[in-house]
């Protein structure tokens, strides 16, 4: 994978995702978040590159597609610092949204008054 590779808000989607239900399947994940086979396929496939999931198949599963994903230490650890960083984006967008919508209410009482 790219060394600049850049995480979204569909990465962290994803790892909390398999956190939740490491059986999965690919198909089922991008049914959920709503994105397409190729780039959970893509997705998955950089976590496994960055060491942030490990990847088991059932031996015994007559479905030998059937996968588990597993959360890594180093994955564990990733999630949380997206979840902190998304966090921080998001409370920001929340404070600059608020304020417009104050400023906008702001105006409507001025226009209301003249």
């Amino acid at each position: 994978m790219k060394e600049n590779f850049q995480y979204n808000d569909h990465h962290l989607k994803l790892l909390q995702l398999l956190e939740e239900n490491p059986h999965l399947s690919q198909r089922d994940a991008s049914d959920v978040l709503g994105l397409s086979l190729g780039k959970v396929n893509y997705i998955l496939k950089a976590f496994l590159d960055k060491g942030l999931i490990k990847m088991n198949n059932f031996r015994n599963n007559k479905n030998k597609l059937a996968y588990t994903y597993l959360l890594t230490p180093q994955g564990i650890e990733e999630k949380a610092r997206m979840t902190l960083h998304f966090y921080e984006i998001k409370k920001r967008e929340y404070e600059e949204l608020r304020a417009e919508v104050e400023k906008l209410g702001d105006q409507k009482i001025t226009n209301e008054l003249f």
